[in-house]
């Protein structure tokens, strides 16, 4: 597994570099002057010129490309042309935000998506099984917004349980209780991925049951709970490892409606400002972290496939 995983990780180069090249085209397609939109529309031509020969921003695309591909390799994202300072601050200032609502949303899918769909499985065809299935159905169907605002609706204004906006760090006064602010995020953004889970857990059992070696363990007597946790769902739980690891992965893509509807200074929340301020820095870096992070996590997905089961060969 070690040989597998090393080879893995060179292979992860040149696929980094055609990433890279690919985020720094997709940044600079975006129309519009970061110069104009940094000086504003009282800013005369001859403003906006100097202020892009200073940027660098005048140079042929492919030097720019190669200058940032040079820090990017020295561990410098470069500059936030709003901001003024190195983008690797920038996108600390809003990592912890992201990350903790990130954790919380896969504490709440891994609450919500596993026990209801391995009972939806074991309880196949009843009642129990049509209210699950179409619970999740609903759920995936909700658009995030509306249920991040029935949300606040409900539990903020109605109730006034939760905070509906903001997030003060844990650094802050208040310590791990500031963490209800992301409760209410995090459960908007679990509700369509654990229906997702739901479903798949279900499927993925439901598949499993008809195999030989449960009908085997059927056979000889073994007890029901037995048969479900030690035949069925370590084995189900071989597609389900994939689909937990892209949904961690995507989350800071999908974070982006949720940090808005709450107002929380993430990383998502991020992304949307600085597309609007032409930020071309802080783009390209949130855009080459999230990439690098879908291949880390593609490799661990597939490290993890190894564990579950043992038939699985890494070549």
């Amino acid at each position: 597994m070690l040989g597998y995983a090393t080879r893995r990780l060179l292979a992860l180069i040149p696929t980094l570099l055609a990433a890279s090249l690919l985020v720094f085209l997709f940044v600079h397609l975006i129309p519009g002057d970061p110069a104009a939109v940094l000086l504003g529309d009282t800013a005369t031509p001859e403003e906006v010129e100097a202020l892009t020969r200073e940027m660098g921003l005048n140079a042929p695309l492919y030097l720019q490309y190669l200058y940032w591909l040079g820090n990017v390799l020295q561990g410098d994202l470069g500059t936030s042309i709003f901001f003024g300072t190195p983008v690797l601050s920038v996108i600390a200032d809003g990592a912890e935000t992201s990350i903790l609502l990130a954790v919380m949303t896969m504490v709440w899918i891994v609450i919500l998506g596993v026990p209801i769909g391995v009972v939806s499985a074991t309880r196949h065809g009843t009642w129990v099984d049509q209210v699950a299935s179409g619970g999740a159905m609903l759920f995936a169907s909700v658009p995030t917004f509306w249920l991040g605002l029935y949300l606040i609706l409900i539990f903020s204004v109605s109730l006034g349980w939760l905070p509906s906006s903001g997030y003060p760090s844990i650094s802050d006064e208040g310590g791990l209780a500031n963490l209800r602010y992301l409760l209410l995020p995090s459960f908007t953004l679990a509700a369509p991925n654990a229906a997702l889970i739901i479903r798949l857990v279900r499927a993925s059992m439901l598949d499993v049951q008809r195999e030989d070696h449960v009908r085997t363990a059927r056979a000889k007597g073994l007890a029901p709970w037995k048969v479900a946790t030690k035949h069925v769902f370590r084995n189900a739980l071989i597609a389900v490892a994939a689909a937990f690891g892209f949904t961690f992965a995507a989350l800071v893509s999908e974070a982006v409606v949720t940090e808005t509807v709450f107002s929380l200074p993430g990383i998502g929340r991020l992304v949307v400002q600085s597309i609007l301020r032409r930020d071309y820095p802080v783009i390209q870096g949130v855009i080459l972290i999230i990439v690098v992070l879908y291949m880390v996590i593609n490799l661990l997905v597939d490290l993890a496939y190894a564990w579950l089961d043992p038939r699985v060969s890494l070549k």
